[in-house]
């Protein structure tokens, strides 16, 4: 048996939220520095590379990426052998939530009919996994809701095929246009159950950009996705170009016979994520 302090864990997860604000992942400015030389229209290589140094500045000047700094979406798995100690770990999680956006906007609102915003963009959401061992791996997304608004989850019978799955993200990416401020990064949940597959296509954007899926035909489905929408023209904030999606990560969980859930989650130009562990 392992013991964690939580406040070792409050510090730590402080720290992974403010430095994700403005550091963006090496995976993905590398993935857009490619896009840059792939990208055919002047006016798409040029809101690349503004994209790019804007991410530069905000490293340099640790300053946040974008105005909006989302909501804090926490990926937490926790080994059978962990104990914690000093307190209570998922007030420890709001804590390090709220101590991160002391300096950053406030987004988060109690009650989605009243409207009133807690202040200190707390609660985080957590998702819970235990894993085997006496480790500590915490996952953040800091995600913003222009991409969340445009993002689509429906219950469809298996009958629609892959091809169904594919025009269904299309027509996602299609109808989003410019408003999820593209180049994009989509996760694809397939499977599970109504409350299953859209946190699936959301921890899809935790892989590094363009990693494959190590299913062969799941990393197929992936390269046509990515190809598909990089011919509809929408390009890079929707000013036109080869460059709407940098990457697709497709995630499957088992299934009912009688059903295929389908999500897509987008991911904008400024995806912040980061993992730390303890």
């Amino acid at each position: 048996m392992r013991t964690i302090d939580v406040r070792d864990v409050r510090q730590a997860v402080a720290e992974l939220l403010r430095h994700s604000a403005h550091s963006l992942p090496e995976d993905y400015l590398e993935a857009m520095r490619s896009a840059g030389r792939q990208e055919r229209s002047p006016l798409g290589q040029e809101v690349i590379e503004l994209l790019l140094e804007n991410a530069a500045y905000a490293e340099a000047e640790t300053i946040p990426t974008c105005q909006d700094t989302g909501m804090a979406i926490l990926f937490v798995e926790v080994g059978q052998d962990v104990h914690f100690s000093g307190g209570e770990i998922c007030a420890a999680l709001q804590d390090a939530t709220r101590d991160a956006y002391a300096d950053l906007r406030k987004s988060v609102v109690t009650d989605p009919l009243l409207r009133v915003n807690s202040g200190d963009n707390t609660p985080a959401l957590i998702h819970w996994e235990i894993v085997a061992g006496d480790g500590l791996r915490i996952s953040a997304l800091q995600k913003g809701f222009g991409a969340e608004l445009m993002s689509r989850v429906s219950m469809f019978p298996p009958a629609i095929g892959e091809e169904g799955i594919q025009q269904f993200v299309i027509d996602t990416v299609e109808q989003a246009g410019p408003n999820a401020c593209p180049p994009l990064i989509v996760g694809v949940g397939i499977g599970g159950s109504l409350d299953t597959v859209g946190m699936a296509a959301k921890k899809a954007l935790l892989r590094p950009v363009g990693s494959v899926s190590p299913q062969p035909h799941v990393a197929a489905l992936e390269s046509q996705l990515r190809d598909a929408l990089n011919e509809l023209g929408i390009g890079p904030q929707g000013l036109g170009g080869v460059v709407t999606a940098l990457a697709v990560h497709v995630e499957l969980l088992a299934t009912h016979i009688a059903a295929l859930p389908l999500a897509v989650n987008l991911n904008c130009s400024a995806p912040r994520r980061a993992t730390l562990e303890l």
